[in-house]
C-alpha cells in the first residue's frame, strides 16, 4: 500500500530527485543501487515435520519456538539485476557501513554510485566513519551520489520490491531457526536470482506523480 504523507515542498523535492534518477538510460559507470533492510523472525519447529511420501501430503505441527530475530540487508540494481543480500545479527550502524562498503566493492570501476535509501540514522556518512575510521569511512561515502526518499516515500525504493521478492522466493512459509541457516538460504537464492539477472520494471514517472497527485513541478 502505498502512504502518501503531506505533499509539500520537501516531499516532492525528493520524489522527483529519484523518478529522474530511474528515468536515466543505464551508465555503467554510475549504477543505480536501492538499498533496505528487512526484520525477520526466526522459528524452530518443536517437533521434526512429516515429509511428504506416496499419496501423502508433508506435514508440519503448528507449535513452534520462537528464537530472537535478525535483519537482513537488500540492495539491488534494478536496471540490471544485479541483488545483493547480506543477513546480519542486528540492524546496527556499523552493519550498514558494512553492507555499504560491500556495494562499493562491488563497483570498482564506477565514477560514482547512486544510493537509493530512506532517511533511517543510520543511513549516512557517520555510520561509515564509525565503522572504518574518518579516512576510509570518508572515501567510502564519497564513491556514493546519495538520494534520500521524502519522508513517508519508502514506496519510491526499488528495494522494497527486492524486499518483497527476497520474502516470497527465499523466506516463503517455511521456519529458518538461526542466523547461520539464513545466511545459508539467503546466499542460495542470492546466486540464483543473480544467474537469472532479475530485473524490476519500474514503470512510475515523474510525469505520472504529477498526473497522480496534481502538481505542477516550475
Amino acid at each position: 500500500m502505498w502512504c502518501v504523507a503531506e505533499l509539500n515542498a520537501e516531499y516532492i523535492r525528493k520524489m522527483e530527485d529519484v523518478l529522474a534518477l530511474y528515468e536515466r538510460a543505464y551508465d555503467a559507470v554510475e549504477p543505480v543501487v536501492c538499498v533496505d533492510e528487512k526484520p525477520v523472525t526466526l522459528h524452530q519447529d518443536v517437533r521434526p515435520p512429516t515429509p511428504a511420501a506416496p499419496s501423502k501430503l508433508a506435514r508440519r505441527d503448528n507449535e513452534y519456538k520462537r528464537c530472537g530475530t535478525a535483519n537482513v540487508f537488500c540492495a539491488v540494481e534494478p536496471q540490471v539485476g544485479r541483488h545483493f543480500t547480506q543477513p546480519t545479527v542486528r540492524r546496527t550502524a556499523q552493519e550498514f557501513a558494512r553492507m555499504a562498503a560491500r556495494i562499493v566493492i562491488s563497483y570498482p570501476a564506477a565514477k560514482t554510485i547512486h544510493l537509493v535509501m530512506d532517511n533511517l540514522n543510520i543511513h549516512c556518512r557517520k555510520s561509515l566513519i564509525g565503522c572504518y575510521g574518518e579516512e576510509f569511512g570518508d572515501y567510502l561515502w564519497k564513491r556514493f551520489s546519495v538520494h534520500y526518499t521524502p519522508k513517508h516515500g519508502s514506496w519510491l525504493n526499488q528495494a522494497e520490491i527486492e524486499i518483497s521478492l527476497f520474502s516470497r522466493q527465499c523466506l516463503g512459509r517455511r521456519r529458518i531457526p538461526d542466523l547461520a541457516t539464513l545466511r545459508s538460504q539467503a546466499q542460495v537464492w542470492n546466486e540464483q536470482i543473480n544467474h537469472a539477472q532479475t530485473k524490476i520494471d519500474w514503470q512510475f514517472s515523474r510525469k505520472d506523480a504529477r498526473k497522480k497527485f496534481g502538481y505542477r513541478k516550475h
